[in-house]
């Protein structure tokens, strides 16, 4: 059995409604559907902590593969096999290649926005919300290369229709969730989406899945990403 639990590495248990649970880490209360099978409960700030690097880590990469960079985000002490980080690293991946492709942003800003929206997305809202905190990621990036508002109109349709395509993608592999090939999924998606839209043209990586050791429910041979 894999650690799933970051304190005593039990498999984690997800509830149908939400529960008041206190944190082992930090005692915060709050709601929650997710907890490991002896009770210890981390919230999502526990969970990402850490988690600033990124900005420095991608203000300093010069790749043009989105795929390429969340990789090496993926190695960073502060990523777990699965967990809310993803929805902040997909997005910081796709700015930081899109920037290095071409792209019109100012990639400091742009990271520090991202990171505040992709954290706003908690872990499990997969399962819970219908949309894979991935998938969404890629939302929040094109919202933000195109400047998107609650009242403009091609930014926001174009905000909306990059996360249907990633979450068509992660709705179609099927689940058990899997937060590695759901941020690949979701970035090959976008890597097309922002070609036909932005004619920025990111480079596409090659995935050969490396973390089926590492997921208790890793769907093996029918993962698109499997080798």
């Amino acid at each position: 059995m894999k650690k799933e639990c970051l304190i005593c590495e039990a498999p984690l248990v997800y509830l149908e409604s939400d529960k008041i649970m206190v944190c082992t880490v930090c005692h915060k209360k709050e709601n929650s559907k997710t907890r490991c099978v002896n009770g210890h409960y981390v919230c999502n700030e526990c969970h990402t902590k850490g988690m600033d690097v990124i900005i420095g880590f991608c203000m300093s990469e010069t790749s043009k593969s989105p795929v390429w960079i969340i990789k090496q985000l993926m190695e960073q002490s502060f990523c777990h096999m699965h967990g809310p980080e993803h929805h902040v690293m997909v997005g910081a991946a796709l700015l930081t290649a899109y920037k290095n492709a071409g792209g019109d942003i100012e990639l400091h800003q742009a990271l520090i926005e991202m990171m505040n929206r992709g954290k706003s997305v908690p872990g499990g809202a997969c399962g819970f919300w219908g949309a894979c905190g991935a998938g969404i990621s890629t939302g929040m990036f094109v919202s933000i290369i195109s400047n998107s508002t609650p009242l403009t109109v091609e930014p926001f349709a174009l905000s909306h229709l990059m996360t249907s395509k990633a979450l068509e993608q992660i709705g179609m592999a099927g689940g058990p969730r899997c937060c590695k090939r759901d941020s690949f999924l979701s970035i090959l998606a976008a890597i097309d989406f922002v070609q036909q839209h932005f004619q920025i043209s990111m480079e596409k990586t090659e995935i050969v899945c490396g973390y089926s050791a590492q997921n208790n429910q890793c769907i093996g041979k029918q993962c698109p990403f499997s080798r």
